[in-house]
């Protein structure tokens, strides 16, 4: 677990490094606010240690920043300059704990410990939350049957696949199924949004890349497909990587090894990789925008996922999964939905597909009355034209 000190003061963040290195933990610093934000942006830590006088962006900034960020580290403040009201108000904006200087070392251990816990706690939580409501397929349609059917063929197996679909379908439940179910289930899942990273750094991104490569490269960086290593690799949107990475997939994929950005050793790789894309992919390989080669690499296995406007007979079990989840999610309170408000949402075109239907539950939930009824789905819903 890393640990990260954010004090101004150098006496302090090099004793305690040194101190908790001892004691077997991998520990960093930062002298300031804006300099730690920046680093558990690029890293994760387990508890972050934070003093509240500090010059520019005090302590209680830097909490308030972390908490509205989401931030899953435990924070612990520390104030040289203690009282009940300073530590009532860090406590009541999301810190762990505080602790007063100067710091005492079994005290500080028993925060880490009690941290860590909490942390493991939370972390098992929403795990829990997502094999119960998060990765489920719900359906009963034949569409979703024949779906559910290749999986569990295919699951079990190293084949590649490549899945198709239109965007909010629920490609991504698909590959979290796979994994799953597969001998790999226990290894790592990673996923790749190949149109979320601009193509400068997909390379990077995927492959890693070596200390000075480029500008930004301070550190070495394992790529996805080191971090994927004996799991699973999702690329999502794949018909939007470029034509370079594509080149280096392919090569991965047929050698089974990579070399990082700015290195030209070789690093072995025992990834399943599956792809999935809302394009047609061989459209875009007679439009010169995909390989051909690659393409018939990925597609082992093709599963299409239908569109909901395939399988409306879905709806009902997906408003009452969509119901639970949000309530699991958020703490909203369920609601039911009237028989004619469920019969209006499966009159409807939904373009947007499962990922809307869900949104349009959540906002009914907010803003109907209980039961949502037809009338909520009429004043609350505009149809897509």
């Amino acid at each position: 677990m890393k640990i990260l000190i954010v004090d101004d003061e150098r006496a302090i963040r090099n004793s305690l490094k040194e101190v908790l290195g001892d004691e077997g933990y991998e520990v960093e610093v930062a002298e300031d606010g804006a300099t730690a934000l920046s680093m558990v942006d690029k890293e994760k830590y387990g508890v972050i240690f934070c003093d509240i006088k500090m010059p520019g962006m005090d302590g209680t900034e830097v909490l308030d920043k972390l908490v509205k960020d989401g931030e899953e580290a435990a924070v612990v403040m520390m104030s040289g300059h203690s009282d009940i009201d300073t530590a009532v108000e860090c406590i009541k904006k999301g810190a762990f704990d505080f602790i007063q200087k100067p710091l005492d070392l079994n005290r500080i251990l028993i925060t880490i410990r009690n941290a860590t816990e909490r942390t493991q706690i939370v972390a098992e939580n929403k795990s829990l939350k997502k094999k119960v409501y998060g990765h489920k397929m719900v359906g009963e349609s034949d569409a979703i049957r024949h779906v559910r059917d290749i999986i569990a063929k295919v699951a079990p197996t190293d084949a590649r696949v490549l899945i198709t679909g239109p965007n909010g379908s629920g490609k991504e439940l698909v590959a979290r199924s796979l994994h799953e179910m597969s001998t790999r289930s226990a290894m790592p899942y990673v996923e790749v949004n190949c149109a979320a990273i601009p193509s400068e750094l997909i390379e990077s991104e995927l492959f890693g890349h070596e200390k000075g490569a480029f500008t930004s490269a301070i550190k070495q960086h394992k790529g996805k497909f080191e971090q994927a290593d004996h799991g699973t690799l999702f690329l999502d949107e794949i018909g939007d990587m470029s034509l370079a990475a594509q080149a280096k997939v392919l090569r991965v994929l047929q050698e089974k090894k990579l070399s990082r950005v700015g290195s030209d050793k070789d690093i072995m790789v025992d990834v399943r990789v599956v792809a999935a894309t809302n394009k047609n992919l061989k459209a875009e390989i007679e439009k010169g925008n995909f390989r051909e080669d690659l393409y018939h690499r990925l597609s082992v296995i093709v599963i299409n996922v239908p569109s909901l406007d395939e399988r409306k007979d879905d709806i009902p079990l997906l408003v009452d999964h969509f119901v639970k989840q949000i309530s699991a999610e958020s703490g909203m309170p369920a609601k039911s939905f009237s028989p004619d408000a469920v019969a209006k949402l499966q009159e409807m075109s939904w373009t947007g597909n499962i990922r809307e239907l869900r949104n349009v539950v959540e906002r009914l939930m907010i803003l109907g009355g209980n039961p949502v009824n037809s009338q909520d789905v009429a004043d609350y819903v505009s149809p897509v034209q």
